[in-house]
């Protein structure tokens, strides 16, 4: 593999278990502690949420991956009009010149209908809400630069980490947000009480179930074994920060290839809101931080 492409301390031992993984990470402490440098503190969450706190909450995921994939392809986020709202409207910490130098076509195009998939995501949530009478939440402040260098030394994979330096970087990339958003989804679906609003919900699960196999199936092809060491550290950093229980496995897992994230029922794993932002937080507990260094807007934060 290029050297250029994944820094090269990621030819380290993986951690293969969450006890391995927290050892790595300086018996949990060290590693939660870098985490911690773009998080907040813990407070207690005691507010009862409901169908339209639920919608927000998606709403601010899919802000934070159509803008991943918006600046990945176009260099530019969301048009002001999909930004506005209530809470605290913010702007997008990223690097100058975000666009990925695709060397495969292939690969472009699919980061394209991404990019075009998780604008129609936010549109369409938007767009729900107001059919309610609700005003959408506002894109929070995002961090696409700290966040991923931060996470890097967090997960063992080295000192920083840039999805838009590459083609593999941008899939790797993908990676971290795509299963965390199918598993917030199917969790998300438990809560919901509204027949019509689970519908909605379950066709953007739809939608992200397929791009988190298609990023999963196109890594696994490179068959490169610094890609799968590297998603297998991702994986294990998001396994322990959700808390206890294994809800998570890398592109390989028990020796084969591993293109579904399933439970032995064969089923997407789901995640509460509090584990999904234990993950886009980087620390259990906090109410801001990595992805979100104001935190989220609305009830569930």
């Amino acid at each position: 593999m290029n050297p250029n492409i994944i820094s090269e301390s990621l030819s380290t031992p993986v951690p293969r278990t969450r006890r391995q993984v927290l050892k790595g990470l300086g018996a949990g402490a060290a590693g939660l502690a870098a985490m911690r440098m773009l998080g907040g503190t813990a407070r207690a969450a005691t507010t009862a949420i409901d169908d339209v706190d639920v919608l927000q909450f998606a709403l601010n995921l899919e802000y934070l991956e159509a803008e991943y994939y918006l600046y990945a392809t176009t260099g530019q986020g969301l048009p002001p009009q999909d930004i506005t709202g209530t809470g605290t409207q913010g702007t997008t910490t990223i690097k100058p010149n975000p666009i990925v130098p695709f060397q495969t076509s292939l690969y472009e195009q699919y980061a394209i209908e991404l990019a075009r998939d998780e604008r129609d995501h936010v549109e369409y949530l938007r767009a729900t809400l107001t059919s309610l009478g609700v005003t959408p939440v506002a894109r929070p402040p995002l961090d696409l630069l700290n966040s991923f260098n931060t996470l890097a030394q967090a997960a063992g994979i080295g000192p920083s980490f840039d999805p838009f330096a590459n083609e593999v970087n941008f899939l790797l990339g993908g990676f971290i947000f795509e299963d965390v958003g199918v598993t917030a989804y199917r969790g998300g679906a438990r809560i919901i009480v509204n027949h019509d609003l689970l519908f909605a919900a379950a066709g953007v699960l739809g939608t992200e179930g397929y791009h988190a196999g298609n990023i999963r199936g196109t890594l696994l092809s490179l068959n490169d074994q610094t890609v799968i060491d590297t998603a297998a550290k991702i994986s294990d950093l998001r396994d322990s920060l959700d808390g206890p229980g294994g809800d998570d496995a890398g592109l390989v897992h028990n020796g084969v290839a591993n293109v579904t994230l399933t439970d032995p029922q064969g089923l997407v794993y789901a995640r509460t809101p509090r584990q999904v932002l234990n993950i886009l937080y980087g620390a259990p507990g906090v109410h801001s931080g990595l992805f979100f260094p104001s935190g989220l807007n609305g009830n569930i934060s």
